[in-house]
């Protein structure tokens, strides 16, 4: 089978191709620069120089391929949002219109859990929760990228599959726990709430499992997926797990109570968007859905429609993270 991977030299992409490439799949890769991508040439594949949001070049990538998996996405807390719907949401678009006409066997478009997080509690939220706007530009532009990529499987027949992941952590994310760490480094982390409540962790290799699951599964299409570790990780477990493999400083104990911490970001934001600053400040809503709020998804609908079974459980999945990272800083 022939896949063409979007983002292939991001995080999961990579993970993807290092794992698959030259085996059980001929890959793709999309990359807006192949001179800035040398890792690629340590694997078998095939490179495709093009943009999601330059149309003209995905026709050729798009051709001969069985499957797509769509990874390309804007994210992050800050920028302008207007570029995050033009990537997130009209570059899914340009993608979809590429392939129209081809024989393609499965569109797996992989999401994120924050389309339907929003600022509330979740205890085994299901696929079929509402979506819930929040006004951050990640999770909204996510929202209609997801209600694009259903919309062309329901109207124009593609066998489109959704995946969900919730925090994607593991071996080459240079974004989300560099972050973490730079910030612990840094003393400004505190718990919320005791840092009891559960953290939607997924390991970046059982993604990758389910990626593929959902290309080989014919049951996955039309379908939607949450996709977690399926283990509960809480705040403090997570956070408490990189003091101890980084050797970083230990947050206060006890920290603040979530409607303390709700108050604090609330005022935080409010005097950033005053003084027209060009960072998001320490605390917002989104980072305290990641401190503060339980995030417990099911993953039911996975297991027993795909065979989802995530493999690599939180203390092995930390510790290879870990590992890379020290290696890497």
């Amino acid at each position: 089978m022939k896949l063409l991977v979007t983002g292939a030299t991001g995080f999961v992409g990579s993970q993807l191709i290092a794992r698959w490439a030259g085996r059980d799949y001929q890959i793709k890769a999309l990359v807006r620069d192949p001179h800035r991508c040398p890792e690629l040439q340590r694997w078998p594949v095939e490179i495709c120089q093009g943009d999601v949001n330059a149309p003209e070049t995905l026709r050729p990538a798009v051709a001969g391929v069985d499957a797509i998996i769509h990874l390309a996405s804007r994210v992050g807390e800050s920028g302008d949002r207007e570029e995050f719907f033009r990537v997130n949401v009209e570059g899914t678009r340009n993608l979809f219109e590429a392939c129209r006409g081809l024989p393609l066997r499965r569109f797996v478009h992989v999401s994120s859990l924050s389309v339907i997080t929003g600022y509330r509690e979740h205890e085994g939220t299901k696929e079929d929760a509402p979506y819930l706007p929040t006004g951050e530009n990640y999770a909204d532009s996510k929202i209609e990228a997801e209600k694009l990529a259903l919309e062309y499987g329901r109207k124009a027949g593609f066998p489109v599959t959704v995946l969900r992941p919730g925090f994607i952590y593991g071996p080459r994310d240079r974004t989300l726990l560099p972050t973490v760490a730079a910030n612990l480094k840094r003393g400004v982390v505190r718990y919320v709430s005791r840092g009891r409540f559960a953290l939607n962790t997924t390991y970046v290799g059982n993604l990758v499992d389910a990626i593929f699951l959902a290309v080989d599964k014919s049951q996955a299409v039309g379908q939607i997926f949450n996709l977690t570790d399926g283990e509960m990780v809480s705040k403090r477990r997570f956070i408490e797990a990189l003091i101890t493999g980084l050797n970083l400083p230990k947050p206060p104990p006890i920290g603040l109570p979530l409607w303390i911490a709700r108050l604090f970001a609330w005022n935080m934001e409010r005097q950033a968007r005053k003084n027209n600053a060009p960072h998001p400040p320490r605390l917002t809503q989104a980072r305290l859905k990641f401190l503060g709020l339980n995030l417990d998804f099911s993953i039911a609908k996975a297991q027993r429609e795909l065979g989802y079974q995530p493999r690599v459980p939180f203390d092995q999945g930390i510790q290879q993270t870990i590992a890379w990272y020290k290696d890497k800083v």
